[in-house]
């Protein structure tokens, strides 16, 4: 309990400011006795104003609660007295005079803690006013550990809250009941509406109806949350279904990217072993064209050699008469000079090697550098191809989803990653707000379960309360009938007794009776029994009841849930509707040539509705039998005779191995003519045979060059026919690799598409069903 100790006052009303005085309370009781005008309604004044901070009545906003500065003491009088000579000095004076105010409070509080409150005033006389002004207002306690003075300085607003709060006493009572002022002690005499605010705010009444108004807004809140939460959780199942299907999308990308690139690897695999092949066969045409060079300069210098021999022969006019040892001069000479030639040619052939050992090596470089390019080039369109994919696949799941604006394709590497980074985080954003709503689901229906689980094992209680309220029952009746069974035996007693005595213990019992009557209707059994028996009927009836509606939740919960849910699906699904017919109003116009089906016609327009829907689903069946239609036409038309669309792949197969076949045939043939030429020059300028050197005679030459342009000849309408077959199997192959494209969407339609279709088909046809029968319940 807060007790107050001490109160020093200065300079508040009739106390003096120059003087200290220090009022004791003292324990349990103190009395403040003085003449009218001592300071006792003072000294009630300054307990409120330091305890709650409020200035007493007629106090004109404090001017009159502080000590005039007016009224001088004999001290104030002397120094008036010396400023009025010194006036005649002409020393100028401020003509304002002040007197502070001080109380000080100490009191104990709440957990028997002294404390010191401190409040000072100030009141100036100016020349025309007064002014009123609070300086300071401080709070002085102890350190329990050290024992040093803490000093606390508040406004005080502040001070206000914090003095009744130490106290354990609000500011009602404090203004209203402890340190009611005597000029508002008459306050419980007022106005019905001035009462009812005191006692409210004596007794904190406010606090429970705001508290109540408080719950009310709450649950109104909540509710509509509620309402909020659940619209949020329909549309994040939307967006957990599409972003499911988004992943579906991405994981078969996925795939087919992995599919491409490895057979991007396999076909990259075969281009370097063709281009290996063709580089070999590079080189042997060029050692092969080398040769020939060789072969046919060698016949021509052989040739020219032989005609100087000839005409140099001719030429000479007498054979050569020297002697043999001038031929041999001579032809040691001419070997010299021969052995000179031979070396100089030798040199000329070996800077000839070098100049076509560097010629064919820029030539292989210049191959590389062209096979690169290919190669990078080839690379650039696939990856131009696949970033355009890439663009195409964002654009169509920003617009599928609405996941916001798009720049301007094409997409760079950053704008990609980018919008594929905003992809993912709208993902796990969408998944963490759909595991919050799940807990809040939760919540829900636990909090839900445990009011279920206090209404069951309420409605035990009541259950016991009515068997033990049937026992009780029981045990009255059981009682009632000993009685009846006690006067009936008292009955036989009587009659088998004697009359006289009989009579006098008549009178005896019936001035018992009557004792016993009086004390019986001053204890008013009968009252008490019919009330108990109407409470025990009440109870009945509440148990009834609670097990009617016990039984009939119960039973109706599952239905009333579903119910619920039908309703608030039915509430959505007209919502939808009403949305949709906003949205679509004039495309609903087109369609129906310009009217708008009314309420009444709905259900017939919904039909027809479904029925194009059911259309629409089987279009991937029809699709796959034109496709079927049109391969086999295809083939029929190709193969010139009746095939299965079963077999496309292995006509496919034996297509491409015949137009390898006939490249190959052509390709051979068309090395061989090129030999014919080379082989009739040769034998033509070394008279020997091109392939095993032996020395031809000249009928043997002129049969082989006949020969070899007999075959030419035959070889050029081979090479016709040959070219005109190739061709013909390569168109046929590229019309049935034309066809490759559309076997393959006819393939994925069978295997994939058709039994989607076919389980959309029936979910439809189900679902047509349920959504007639339903609305048929609606209408």
């Amino acid at each position: 309990m807060s007790t107050v100790d001490k109160m020093l006052i200065k300079g508040i009303r009739s106390f003096s400011p120059e003087n200290k005085h220090v009022i004791t309370f003292f324990k349990p009781l103190t009395l403040i006795v003085g003449p009218n005008g001592a300071g006792k309604t003072t000294i009630i004044e300054c307990l409120k104003l330091s305890c709650t901070g409020e200035l007493p009545p007629n106090s004109r906003s404090g001017h009159s609660f502080i000590h005039d500065p007016k009224v001088r003491s004999p001290l104030s009088n002397f120094i008036l007295h010396l400023l009025y000579l010194l006036s005649f000095l002409d020393v100028k004076v401020a003509g304002e005079t002040e007197t502070k105010g001080q109380i000080k409070l100490r009191f104990k509080t709440a957990a028997a803690k002294d404390v010191v409150c401190i409040r000072s005033f100030q009141l100036t006389q100016k020349t025309s006013k007064m002014e009123f002004k609070a300086i300071e207002s401080v709070l002085q306690t102890i350190n329990p550990h050290t024992g040093e003075k803490v000093c606390l300085s508040y406004r005080c607003a502040d001070m206000d809250r914090e003095i009744p709060a130490l106290m354990g006493v609000s500011k009602a009572v404090l203004e209203n009941v402890i340190f009611v002022h005597q000029d508002e002690s008459s306050w419980p005499l007022q106005d019905p509406s001035t009462l009812k605010k005191k006692f409210d705010d004596i007794f904190s009444a406010t606090r429970y109806t705001k508290a109540l108004e408080a719950i009310k807004k709450l649950h109104k809140d909540q509710a509509q949350e509620i309402k909020t939460y659940k619209l949020k959780l329909e549309n994040l199942q939307t967006l957990k279904d599409a972003a499911y299907k988004l992943r579906e999308n991405i994981a078969q990308d996925q795939e087919k990217s992995e599919s491409l690139k490895a057979q991007i690897k396999e076909l990259e695999r075969t281009i370097e072993g063709v281009e290996n092949n063709i580089l070999h066969a590079e080189t042997t045409v060029k050692e092969l064209r080398k040769l020939q060079d060789q072969i046919s300069m060698k016949t021509t210098a052989r040739s020219t050699l032989y005609k100087l021999q000839q005409t140099q022969y001719a030429a000479l006019a007498e054979e050569n008469e020297d002697t043999d040892e001038e031929l041999k001069e001579w032809q040691s000479k001419f070997e010299e000079r021969i052995t000179l030639l031979e070396t100089k040619i030798n040199k000329l052939e070996r800077e000839m090697n070098d100049e076509e050992t560097k010629s064919s090596l820029l030539l292989q470089t210049i191959n590389d550098t062209t096979r690169e390019m290919g190669k990078l080039q080839a690379e650039a369109d696939a990856h131009m191809s696949l970033r355009h994919e890439r663009d195409l696949a964002i654009q169509r799941i920003f617009t599928k989803y609405n996941f916001g604006s798009l720049p301007d394709a094409p997409f760079s590497i950053d704008v990609a990653l980018n919008l594929t980074n905003r992809m993912k985080t709208r993902l796990s954003d969408v998944e963490m707000e759909l595991q919050e709503r799940k807990n809040s689901n939760e919540m829900e229906l636990k909090f839900l379960w445990d009011r279920y689980v206090t209404a069951n094992a309420r409605c035990s209680e009541v259950d016991s309360q009515k068997q033990a309220k049937y026992e009780a029952k029981s045990g009255i009746l059981r009682r009632m009938k000993e009685k009846e069974n006690e006067r009936d035996l008292a009955e036989r007693e009587l009659s088998s007794l004697n009359l006289s005595h009989i009579d006098e213990r008549e009178r005896n019992l019936q001035i018992e009776v009557e004792r016993k009557t009086v004390l019986l209707g001053e204890k008013d059994y009968e009252s008490i029994i019919s009330q108990k028996r109407t409470e025990i009927f009440s109870l009945d009836q509440k148990i009834k009841s609670l097990y009617r509606e016990k039984d009939i939740l119960a039973s109706d919960s599952e239905d009333r849930v579903k119910l619920d849910m039908k309703k608030e699906e039915f509430e959505s699904c007209k919502r939808k509707l009403k949305k949709l017919l906003e949205d679509n109003k004039e495309r609903i116009r087109g369609v129906l040539k310009g009217r708008v089906p009314s309420d009444k016609d709905l259900k017939k327009e919904i039909t027809n509705a479904l029925g194009l829907a059911i259309n629409f689903s089987t279009l991937p069946v029809l699709l796959i039998i034109s496709k079927r239609r049109f391969l086999v036409s295809k083939l029929q038309a190709l193969l010139q005779t009746p095939g299965d669309i079963d077999s496309f792949p292995n006509v496919l197969l034996e297509s491409m191995e015949k137009r390898d076949v006939q490249k190959s045939k052509y390709n051979i043939a068309d090395g061989m003519r090129q030999m014919f030429d080379p082989f009739e020059r040769v034998a033509r300028a070394h008279h020997i045979c091109p392939c095993c050197e032996r020395p031809f005679s000249p009928y043997e030459e002129d049969e082989f060059v006949k020969k070899q342009r007999v075959k030419s000849a035959s070889s050029a309408e081979h090479m016709k026919l040959l070219a005109v077959e190739s061709s013909n199997a390569d168109t046929n192959f590229q019309q049935l690799d034309k066809l490759r494209m559309i076997y393959e969407e006819y393939v994925k339609l069978k295997k994939e598409t058709t039994p989607l279709a076919e389980k959309n088909l029936e979910e439809l046809m189900e679902d047509v069903t349920q959504k007639s029968q339903a609305f048929d319940d609606v209408i």
